[in-house]
């Protein structure tokens, strides 16, 4: 296993992976127009480059790509292809992808959505670029094994962006999920949690949370995962100073857990 971080979405963005004694950077491209990172694009390649940083993973969360009657947003799916094509002139390996629940139309209708919809994606990718849905839960509902049981099996060369805090917020055991599919994780994030009875209060630094992360990672082991573990800082109170400290600690933490020296 590989050790990154998500980054920004330029060659400071690189930069700053290599500052922090990292090889891997993910990038996540959530806004409505995402020409801007086509314009970084050669600043991007170039810093890789010189600083000897991979794309791991390029991922959009919560966009709108089924429409209310169930069809694909054609808007949504170029721009999709778009950042494939990215993910093949970077040589990123993974492209990442939630969908949207339409309330208007029936289950079975919205898993046909969706099932056709990210067909369109793998068969745009071809066998360059692995595409996955992830497990957050922001307008995406292919967040579970419930959906992954029909959703995978349909799709044999779908995978899974894994994060353990969306389980265990959404009230799951992902000790369990990880076990039975982690077969089909393609990349895994790395993301703190904290809930008190119930109630959640914050995300902190991977390694200062309630996860029981050497116990997941000796599950990716066991099922034989070889992608990359990308940090992912998400803290409401671990910022400034404060969270630099706290990717640092991460960082060490993770090292130490992988064996990187």
């Amino acid at each position: 296993m590989k050790l990154g971080i998500i980054t920004d979405h330029n060659a400071a963005g690189i930069q700053k992976v290599r500052k922090y004694g990292l090889d891997y950077a993910e990038m996540d491209v959530n806004a409505d127009d995402i020409s801007y990172i086509f314009n970084e694009e050669a600043g991007i390649k170039k810093a890789m480059q010189e600083n000897s940083v991979e794309m791991s993973a390029i991922g959009r969360w919560g966009r709108p790509r089924i429409n209310n009657d169930g069809s694909i947003n054609l808007k949504e799916q170029k721009q999709e292809f778009d950042l494939i094509d990215l993910c093949k002139r970077l040589s990123c390996p993974v492209y990442m992808l939630t969908v949207n629940y339409v309330d208007g139309i029936s289950y079975y209708s919205n898993i046909t959505a969706a099932i056709n919809y990210i067909s369109s994606l793998i068969d745009y990718a071809k066998d360059e670029v692995k595409v996955c849905v992830v497990n957050c839960s922001w307008n995406n509902y292919v967040t579970n094994p419930r959906e992954w049981s029909i959703i995978l099996r349909h799709l044999p060369k779908l995978g899974i962006k894994f994060d353990s805090s969306h389980s265990i917020n959404g009230g799951r055991d992902y000790r369990a999920e990880a076990l039975e599919w982690g077969d089909r994780f393609y990349h895994v994030h790395l993301k703190g949690t904290v809930n008190i009875n119930g109630v959640h209060l914050d995300d902190p630094p991977a390694g200062m949370d309630m996860t029981n992360w050497p116990e997941l990672i000796s599950i990716l082991r066991a099922k034989k995962y070889k992608g990359v573990l990308s940090l992912e800082p998400h803290s409401g109170i671990w910022q400034g100073e404060l969270g630099e400290q706290g990717i640092k600690y991460s960082i060490e933490y993770f090292k130490k857990l992988l064996f990187i020296e």
